[in-house]
């Protein structure tokens, strides 16, 4: 749901109602993640996509029931061997997918539902606890917040504390997920919904390729920052899409600056007296991804001056050269070979093409856990 907030505060705030339909439980292959949303306004816009396609015209006529009900609805989508043009995922797995109402009211303004929305639509930490199982089926909880469309079978106030605490706590960790929670009324299904912080994308250079691949990053959502030590090359101007553009020296820049585990780094310079120090400093993080373009005769001659000061073994987190073999030569080819082989360590995939692989395309992440706390 939070990851519509962008699309849908503007018809939120301008009264529309809306009936939002988020996936709860998948099982077995899934062209989509858990948590994962589509939005019908009362205004008729469909706002996001549940299956990439294959069953978008069963959640809408759910989503347009709902909107006339105001009853939250729990639907199952799966494929059928019997019927193979039945509503399903020709993927072959199944889906849960819970569908509410959202109706701002008066106060929608100041709500703190609002909130989480303008907070996860500016990449900042976010998250609400979508309610999908027991007798307050279909409530949403956010920290100072329920909505409970079944007021004969409400959460009691002990719950609704239980169950914000826990939100509170996944929001700080970055981690939602589905998870049985032992409340005061009982056991409480909920599926908590968590927008992070946007992870960064620090490129270091001033130069074409390093444009092409903030562009590209971006997309990806990323909080692209672009430095260079070099004033004249390092203008807004000619990043537009970076979040921001550093003139420093880069080995001093990264040293001081805000990094996670989540953060990923791109070193196109190709300049000596900039690369060394700066992969030092690089490899002794605990960052997600380090990348260093150059020819494979630069790459040997990183490596011969690095080994004198990082240990072997820390080398092998170095991603040089950088990016897959895609035969990419321009800019913005190279920007995909970069970003293919982040997200390749990043889900700790093969990179490989696909037809020569098995198993399972779509890989369960982290937030697909179920859970007992």
């Amino acid at each position: 749901m939070l990851e519509l907030a962008g699309a849908v505060l503007p018809l939120l705030d301008a009264g529309h109602t809306l009936a939002v339909a988020t996936v709860t439980r998948i099982n077995g292959s899934a062209p989509r993640t858990l948590g994962t949303a589509m939005a019908l306004a009362d205004t008729g816009a469909v706002i996001g996509s549940i299956s990439g396609g294959c069953v978008e015209g069963a959640v809408y006529e759910a989503c347009r029931e709902v909107l006339q009900t105001g009853e939250a609805a729990l639907h199952e989508f799966g494929y059928s061997d019997d019927d193979a043009f039945a509503v399903g995922l020709a993927c072959g797995g199944r889906i849960e997918v819970v569908v509410q109402r959202i109706e701002p009211g008066a106060g929608w303004s100041g709500s703190a539902l609002r909130a989480e929305f303008v907070a996860a639509a500016s990449r900042q930490p976010a998250g609400l606890a979508l309610v999908v199982g027991g007798s307050a089926f279909g409530s949403i909880l956010v920290a100072g917040y329920v909505e409970q469309p079944r007021p004969s079978s409400p959460l009691g106030a002990r719950d609704e504390r239980r169950l914000q605490a826990e939100l509170a706590t996944r929001i700080s960790a970055g981690r939602g997920g589905l998870a049985v929670v032992d409340c005061e009324t009982g056991f409480v299904e909920a599926l908590f919904v968590v927008a992070a912080s946007a992870p960064r994308m620090i490129i270091f250079g001033a130069v074409d390729f390093s444009a092409a691949l903030a562009d590209a990053s971006v997309l990806l959502g990323y909080r692209v920052t672009i430095c260079d030590a070099r004033p004249v090359f390092a203008t807004a101007d000619r990043f537009p899409s970076a979040d921001e553009v550093v003139v420093e020296w880069p080995s001093a820049y990264l040293a001081r600056t805000e990094v996670d585990a989540r953060t990923v780094v791109c070193v196109l310079t190709h300049d000596d007296k900039f690369d060394i120090p700066l992969l030092e400093v690089a490899l002794g993080l605990p960052i997600a991804y380090v990348g260093a373009m150059g020819s494979r005769r630069t790459h040997e001659r990183r490596l011969e001056a690095l080994r004198e000061a990082v240990d072997a073994g820390v080398l092998e987190r170095l991603h040089s050269p950088i990016g897959l073999d895609l035969g990419a030569s321009t800019p913005e080819e190279t920007a995909v070979s970069i970003l293919a082989e982040v997200l390749a360590v990043r889900n700790a995939a093969s990179g490989g093409l696909l037809r020569h692989t098995s198993g399972p395309i779509h890989r369960a992440a982290a937030v697909h856990a179920d859970e007992g706390i």
